[in-house]
């Protein structure tokens, strides 16, 4: 057993659970569960691009984020009208996560939605929303597809995403809400099953951090990684 709040290894993910076909009309969708944070991922699918991109021949897929009154410890409030900045910051990561991984020329004039809802945070909500968020998205193509609709995939690649950081002097996987609150630096990390990345986004709560240890913890990221992209794979068997 780990030192760790939740008695982990440094190395170690919390327990993660994907769950495809969660909702019933959507074209895609799961339910993906790290440790207490759980999210639900859908994707819809719609013969129309934004103003925009029309006639441009190509596709578009753009997301959206929301957490629930009581996913946390606290009820926040409904975002009703213009959402908050740190959702428009998240639901923007979430999007810019996915599109490199679509080739929008092969996806047509459609729009893909991903909408992430945050059941339950307990640390890590992008990290999770952009891993379920793939699984919702080949789901979906993978619906597209079966209608013959498209000449072929528009998956070039997957992507996963996962949060490592630096507490009490030690590099740390998957972070809980606890260890966040407690970290010294706070990373998140996007990558493809390729091993190409699309973020880097690593923050020093107090002292700098050099690039030895930067190069520790991306090292970290993708220990992880290669364990969710295996949990992935194993959600979508058979639609790729």
């Amino acid at each position: 057993m780990g030192n760790r709040v939740d008695k982990r290894g440094n190395l170690d993910l919390r327990p993660v659970t994907i769950e495809r076909g969660f909702m019933k009309f959507a074209e895609g969708s799961c339910l993906i569960s790290m440790g207490d944070t759980r999210v639900i991922c859908t994707a819809t699918v719609e013969d129309r691009v934004p103003m925009w991109m029309k006639g441009r021949g190509s596709g578009w897929v753009t997301a959206e984020y929301s957490m629930l009154p009581r996913s946390g410890k606290e009820r926040n409030q409904r975002e009703t009208m213009k959402p908050a900045g740190r959702t428009q910051e998240i639901q923007r990561l979430i999007g810019r996560s996915l599109r490199p991984i679509v080739d929008m020329s092969a996806l047509g004039e459609r729009m893909i939605t991903l909408d992430c809802d945050v059941l339950s945070a307990d640390g890590g909500t992008r990290c999770a929303s952009i891993t379920g968020a793939y699984v919702a998205l080949v789901e979906a193509l993978s619906k597209i597809r079966a209608t013959g609709a498209l000449r072929k995939n528009p998956l070039t690649d997957s992507v996963a995403a996962v949060s490592v950081g630096v507490v009490g002097g030690m590099e740390l996987l998957d972070l809980c809400a606890e260890e966040d609150n407690k970290a010294g630096v706070d990373m998140n990390v996007i990558a493809t099953g390729s091993g190409k990345y699309i973020e880097v986004q690593g923050t020093a709560e107090g002292v700098p951090y050099d690039r030895a240890r930067l190069n520790r913890l991306l090292d970290v990221a993708q220990f992880g990684l290669d364990m969710l992209f295996k949990k992935q794979a194993e959600a979508v068997e058979g639609l790729l």
